[in-house]
């Protein structure tokens, strides 16, 4: 669902001198008011590459990332005792809400029995017999991340059809899979997508891109039956939501089966339109399908599953002697921690009942940004996916990648993400993105209204 700003009034720009002066106002606020995050950052970056674990966090808004102390449900706190609304949630990471005690209670269970042996355990069962209740597929596998699920699919995908490409969507976003960072061109051919460090490859040589809801450029590419497999998200989501075209997705199945690619659509992050996915929301039916991220309550853990003609595919394709040196699978992958967690939050986190709370949530969301976008006149908009909400800087919704990143604008994401930190919301990072855990309440919901409200009144004046 979207909600474009319709005016008939003239719309407002932003003044970048303005906002420059508001982002140097906000930046002094934030080290101010957090002395010991930045004496933690000072002393990480005597160890730490840029002073942080993971590269990634160099992205956060401000000059320093906000280092935690602890957290719980939709909340969390810093080392500066200062609590703040998490509408990022880790990046769906922790759509559960932090620390659910459901699940927290089974990890520390668990913890004390055993954490990996490289065999199986009940659990692997019962979520697997859940798997197939939620999700319509018969036949699941266990990693630790949905890279690793989309990496594994991608290779069962190439073997069993015995194909080479890959067709992802431009601007595209499956983990750091090497397949799917791959951009069209000026020219319209493909190549690295910006950003793309050391591909191994030129992406040309393994991947097709197409437009999402280009149905024609889809089938010029499939036509040549030589692609492998489509690899999709249901719904783009990180380069803000794009929905799919009425159709859409009835032509995509139909087109793939045509010409013999299979079809694996990556629900990490589309999760949050419902309990069984977009998937089972609308009844798609993909060869293959990858989830990860929230599965184990922030233990890192996914999963991918097949249709049963697929299994028999893979089956006749694969030799016991050589199972373990494939490129499929791993050691630490099902094992009996991440299996707990996943067992703990599909039968007591991710329930339809948290659905049912979480969605009017980001419907909460969703109304007040519209309403603020409106009121200034802007020609922004704001669109939602389930429990999952996010706003562009684009008078209507983007039809594919190109057109939602032609509309992204870096300096004022920041100052809007870094004005939110210091009335104590966090947005995600790399996009203007606000995600809605069980634990989310209204009150939550307003406090990001009012910050944003805010925000936007000072920077049209």
């Amino acid at each position: 669902m979207s909600s474009p700003m319709q005016s008939s009034s003239p719309l407002h720009s932003i003044d970048r001198k303005r906002l420059a002066e508001l982002t140097e106002r906000e930046e002094k606020r934030f080290i101010a008011e957090r002395p010991k995050s930045k004496a933690l950052f000072d002393r990480a970056r005597a160890s730490l590459l840029d002073g942080v674990p993971m590269n990634w966090m160099v992205k956060w808004a401000g000059p320093f990332p906000v280092f935690v102390e602890e957290a719980k449900g939709s909340r969390f706190i810093d080392v500066d005792g200062i609590e703040y609304v998490d509408l990022c949630l880790g990046d769906t990471g922790a759509m559960t809400g932090h620390s659910p005690d459901a699940a927290a209670d089974a990890i520390a269970a668990q913890a004390r029995r055993g954490l990996t042996f490289m065999l199986p355990t009940e659990d692997s069962i019962w979520v697997g017999e859940e798997l197939v209740r939620r999700f319509c597929m018969p036949y699941w596998q266990f990693t630790l991340t949905a890279t690793d699920a989309n990496r594994f699919s991608i290779r069962l995908a190439r073997e069993i059809t015995q194909r080479q490409f890959v067709l992802v969507f431009n601007y595209c976003y499956h983990g750091t899979v090497d397949e799917s960072f791959a951009s069209l061109l000026a020219d319209g051919s493909v190549g690295p997508r910006r950003g793309n460090i050391g591909p191994p490859v030129n992406p040309a040589a393994t991947t097709k891109v197409v437009e999402f809801n280009d149905l024609a450029a889809l089938e010029a590419s499939l036509a040549s039956r030589d692609v492998a497999c489509v690899l999709a998200e249901p719904v783009m989501t990180n380069v803000g939501i794009i929905h799919p075209d009425a159709g859409y997705h009835a032509a995509l199945r139909d087109l793939t089966r045509r010409y013999g690619s299979l079809l694996i659509l990556d629900e990490t992050h589309t999760i949050c339109a419902g309990p069984g996915g977009y998937t089972r929301e609308h009844s798609l039916e993909p060869d293959m399908f990858v989830i990860g991220k929230p599965l184990a309550s922030g233990i890192p853990a996914a999963t991918y599953g097949f249709t049963r003609e697929v299994a028999e595919r893979i089956v006749k394709r694969i030799h016991i002697e050589d199972c373990d040196t494939g490129g499929i699978g791993g050691t630490l992958a099902g094992n009996a921690m991440s299996l707990a967690a996943m067992r703990a939050t599909l039968e007591n986190v991710l329930t339809p009942a948290a659905f049912a709370r979480m969605i009017p949530m980001a419907e909460r969301f969703e109304r007040g940004v519209a309403a603020t976008i409106a009121g200034a006149k802007l020609p922004w908009h704001v669109t939602r996916l389930g429990c999952r909400a996010e706003y562009q800087f684009r008078a209507t919704p983007p039809r594919n990648g190109a057109e939602a990143v032609a509309a992204m604008d870096f300096p004022l994401e920041r100052f809007l993400h870094l004005h939110a930190l210091n009335r104590g919301v966090l947005m995600t990072p790399f996009h203007n993105m606000a995600l809605m855990s069980p634990a989310t309440s209204e009150g939550d919901v307003d406090r990001h209204t009012r910050a944003f409200g805010e925000a936007v009144r000072e920077l049209i004046g």
